[in-house]
């Protein structure tokens, strides 16, 4: 069972204190024998999660909304946060969710579960398209770290190789595809930390105090934005058949392909934006649709297009050549 389902069941039972499993299936979109299914792994798990028969009746966590849920280990509340709050699929108000449900942990829980709901945000698009790498090895220690609030003595190597030792604040973890970062503040300001160029963590007892509304989502979509720029400084506003969407979302991927603009218009077709190191880089990766995609800006995409259009002629037009014809 995937954990965030099992994080967003167990929001679902705290927060409306009885539900079907047919309301479940609804509310997450899956079968309602797979929400059975699921329920009845969460009793068989330890939890405090229990049915009742006939009209009226239902699933619900024992003793209603404000139980204690008492099922769960320390780490178990831990894992169980950490999946929850890096979980992109659980809606608007999983964060209300979140704190309804750190209120039903045991007192002693509550700070690592609240820390671990915020430690770490699960972006899917990678940077490019590369060969997963394994998990780092000192992931584990971060992760610990960040919840915990603890500064850390960082080894580190930077892009050139060049090893330095740093005094750092996690703040946070990011999964950026399969390549992991960290978030913190050092004496220089906030960076961003690749965690497989860590070579060695070692945890003070120094506590980390959390910059005042500091948001990990929102902190690493600034990032994210600021990163593009610098890897993607140019922009394409193409027109495409929505029906092609996918296939060219395939092609470029997530990275380059940046957005799609208001829907598919009137005559079925629909406005994507692709970014790219350059013009002539994003007029090659658009050649081989033809006259599929229509470039609506910059006009130097247009002129590759037709540059690569005339080569392409130049070297395989065989219109006007009698080699072979026999009435030649």
């Amino acid at each position: 069972m995937r954990a965030d389902r099992l994080v967003a069941t167990l929001l679902i039972l705290q927060s409306r204190g009885r539900v079907t499993a047919r309301e479940l299936a609804e509310e997450l979109e899956i079968s309602e024998k797979t929400a059975r299914r699921d329920l009845e792994a969460l009793g068989m798990a330890g939890l405090p999660v229990y049915s009742q028969a006939g009209r009226g009746g239902g699933w619900q966590l024992l003793g209603g909304a404000s139980t204690d849920l008492t099922g769960l280990t320390a780490d178990e509340a831990r894992d169980l946060f950490l999946a929850a709050g890096a979980s992109s699929s659980l809606g608007g108000d999983t964060r209300g969710l979140l704190r309804k449900l750190v209120r039903a942990l045991p007192e002693t829980f509550r700070a690592d579960a609240e820390m671990a709901a915020q430690a770490v945000v699960v972006d899917p698009t990678a940077w490019g398209v590369s060969t997963p790498p394994p998990p780092p090895e000192h992931l584990p220690q971060l992760q610990r770290a960040v919840i915990e609030r603890r500064r850390i003595r960082l080894g580190y190597v930077d892009r050139t190789r060049t090893p330095s030792e740093r005094l750092v604040d996690p703040l946070g973890l990011v999964s950026k595809g399969a390549v992991w970062y960290l978030v913190g503040n050092t004496e220089h300001g906030q960076r961003t930390f690749r965690v497989s160029r860590v070579r060695s963590v070692e945890l003070t007892d120094e506590r980390v105090e959390r910059p005042e509304g500091f948001d990990l989502r929102a902190t690493w979509q600034h990032i994210v934005i600021t990163v593009g720029e610098r890897r993607l400084p140019v922009r394409a506003t193409i027109r495409i058949d929505a029906s092609y969407v996918s296939a060219l979302r395939g092609q470029f991927g997530d990275d380059m392909m940046l957005a799609e603009v208001d829907g598919p218009a009137a005559d079925g077709r629909e406005e994507v934006i692709i970014g790219g190191p350059s013009t002539f880089v994003i007029a090659q990766h658009l050649a081989g649709w033809g006259g599929l995609v229509e470039v609506v800006e910059p006009v130097e995409v247009h002129s590759h297009l037709v540059r690569i259009a005339r080569e392409l002629l130049h070297t395989y037009d065989t219109t006007g050549d009698t080699a072979g014809d026999p009435a030649g």
